[in-house]
């Protein structure tokens, strides 16, 4: 379980936070080139300007300490900001932060809400970590049907691993619950992802 959850954690911290704007892709290009004074230069302004993208960028900074010292409150406060603005990739990562109790106090109900709110937005990972939070009751009961239903829905939006799981868990299930858990999971695609419960 474990293992899963540290590869959707990776995808979700190598998924770039890529945005239109010439500055930010001034900065990606700097900050990929290991120039990270540069791409500092490029993303501060934005990310004080409101821009989420910028400030996920940031947070990742100094998550990682590149071109900063690193610091895990300053890294949190950008997300913080991104993920109140309804960005999906600083709502997973807050959402890990404290799934994972880096650099927080680990906190698995926080760590839901934040999952929910990127889910919400159709990110397929935040969607598969509830699925797994789901199966093995970790910060919720544990829940075949809801798990089987959140595997279901980050399939459908092309997360590999889901299937696999969600086939897996329906071993452990009755007919009649895996056709519960695949009615819920059409009504919360189809509301989008409003009603889910």
């Amino acid at each position: 379980m474990i293992k899963r959850i540290r590869c959707a954690v990776v995808a979700l911290m190598l998924t770039p936070a890529i945005g239109t704007a010439q500055d930010l892709d001034a900065g990606l290009t700097a900050f990929d080139a290991g120039d990270y004074a540069t791409a500092l230069q490029e993303w501060r302004p934005l990310a004080e300007q409101g821009d989420a993208t910028a400030q996920v960028n940031l947070g990742l900074m100094y998550e990682n300490g590149k071109g900063v010292p690193q610091d895990y409150t300053e890294a949190l406060r950008w997300y913080r900001v991104a993920a109140e603005q309804g960005d999906a990739t600083a709502q997973a990562i807050l959402a890990v932060t404290y799934d994972m109790g880096r650099g927080v106090p680990q906190d698995y109900a926080e760590a839901l809400r934040w999952y929910r709110m990127s889910a919400e937005r159709g990110d397929a990972n935040a969607q598969y970590i509830i699925a797994v939070m789901y199966e093995n009751g970790r910060g919720v009961l544990q829940d075949y049907e809801t798990a089987h239903m959140w595997f279901n829905i980050a399939g459908a939006n092309g997360n590999s691993q889901a299937s696999n799981y969600r086939d897996k868990l329906s071993k452990r299930m009755s007919a009649a619950d895996i056709s519960e858990a695949q009615s819920r999971a059409r009504v919360c695609i189809s509301s989008g992802y409003q009603d889910c419960d």
